[in-house]
């Protein structure tokens, strides 16, 4: 008999997603998608008893903050060593794109202060070969992973990239800042950003204390940011 199949994962416990019983099954793959599940003919060319286990679709985590190690690193560990296969980054309104050079150190103070990631891990790792958030895009899609990975426009990024001083310090959004806001939403949403994220809580601040540059942003800017980025 021929092995017709890349992998064949035997003998576990399936839950298949849908919230139905679990059962007995095989999965195989070819090419890298499932294509028969249950009790079937034909080999693997690799095989995995997984008598004793679960087999399930992979998990999919909405809320990380890979948005550096993404740069650097093929592993988006520790997620991918328990069954996630897909990861969202880009949350919270933090990130690295888009980033004027006078703002990297200005970002990465944020992302340290927000998700504990130590500044000089960020500064060593972040090759900055963008500036855009279409350019980061194009960064990631000529790196490889271990998952699948989707990234969405934050609000601070985009704030101080139009604002500058004045983004950072929380001051009002004037009808041209929100105006260029909304473009450049626009500009990476048709790039492939999944969407556009903010803050408006007292934790997030900065690694030196000063809070998040999203934290007083008025309705206008918000609604005119989401005119620019459609779901």
């Amino acid at each position: 008999m021929g092995r017709p199949f890349d992998l064949v994962v035997r003998n576990g416990l399936l839950a298949d997603g849908t919230g139905g019983a679990l059962r007995d099954a095989d999965v195989a793959v070819q090419g890298g998608r499932i294509v028969r599940v249950g009790r079937f003919d034909g080999l693997g060319r690799e095989e995995f008893d997984a008598k004793g286990m679960l087999i399930t679709p992979g998990f999919v985590d909405i809320h990380t903050h890979y948005d550096g190690q993404a740069t650097w690193d093929t592993r988006m560990q520790p997620s991918s060593w328990h069954g996630v296969t897909t990861v969202v980054m880009g949350n919270c309104g933090v990130g690295f794109a888009p980033c004027r050079r006078d703002d990297h150190a200005r970002l990465i103070r944020l992302m340290e202060g927000v998700e504990d990631i130590p500044f000089p891990v960020l500064a060593d790792g972040l090759p900055w070969t963008w500036e855009s958030y279409p350019d980061y895009l194009d960064n990631l899609e000529g790196r490889h992973f271990d998952v699948d990975i989707g990234s969405q426009l934050p609000h601070a990024a985009l704030r101080v990239y139009v604002m500058g001083e004045r983004g950072a310090n929380r001051e009002p959004a004037t009808p041209e800042d929100i105006a260029a806001m909304s473009e450049l939403a626009e500009r990476a949403m048709n790039a492939g950003a999944l969407g556009f994220t903010t803050s408006r809580t007292l934790n997030h601040r900065t690694s030196d204390g000063q809070p998040t540059p999203t934290l007083t942003a008025a309705e206008d800017e918000l609604t005119g940011i989401a005119l620019g980025a459609p779901a």
